[in-house]
């Protein structure tokens, strides 16, 4: 037993430790070059261009969701991994009006049982100015315990669910099969970059 848990320790110390050193080396601009930092700014909106897109032509009724936010943080590509301890990191830009206003980064942790990876989109919608205000001023910023978020579903009708859709901060979990039905964000960091 007592090897075993050992076993357990060092597996979830391991990964903790190598997520954090990712974490550090990842999580801001380098400011090493302009050039670097420019072409990483334009890959993300890319990327998150990409992301609108599918979105809109996937989900009945997001363009409409979308078009009544007042900035939609969209982190295209957020990387999960797991193996008894869980953890996801991704990087992606804030629009405000159509346009890029500023990146950021998200990570989170889980824990229990799990094993695997997989990929998904991240799409938090601002709906009121107060709460976009209040995120862009933030140094940091945690879901459930800086804002409430809802994660939106989709109805019966395969439309977003309007009672999903009434909060001040709404969330979207995309897939390569649509929005994750039971996707659960609290714990959620997210952090400007400096790029």
């Amino acid at each position: 037993m007592n090897r075993r848990n050992f076993v357990i320790e060092a597996a979830v110390a391991g990964i903790a430790g190598g997520l954090m050193l990712a974490g550090c080396t990842t999580t801001s601009g380098s400011g090493d070059s302009a050039q670097t930092d420019a072409s990483k700014r334009q890959a993300i909106d890319a990327s998150v261009d990409g992301t609108l897109s599918r979105l809109f032509s996937t989900v009945q009724g997001s363009h409409e969701l979308a078009a009544k936010a007042q900035g939609i943080l969209v982190f295209p590509d957020v990387k999960k991994a797991a193996f008894i301890v869980g953890a996801a990191y991704g990087e992606g830009a804030l629009r405000v009006g159509g346009a890029t206003v500023g990146y950021y980064s998200t990570a989170a942790a889980s824990f229990g049982f799990q094993a695997g990876a997989q990929s998904t989109a991240i799409i938090f919608m601002f709906m009121t100015r107060d709460k976009l205000d209040s995120f862009r001023n933030a140094a940091g910023w945690s879901v459930g315990g800086d804002a409430a978020v809802s994660v939106i579903k989709v109805g019966a009708n395969g439309t977003i669910d309007s009672t999903s859709a009434s909060s001040q901060v709404v969330a979207l979990v995309l897939t390569n099969t649509g929005l994750m039905a039971d996707a659960s964000l609290n714990g959620t960091k997210v952090t400007r970059m400096n790029l």
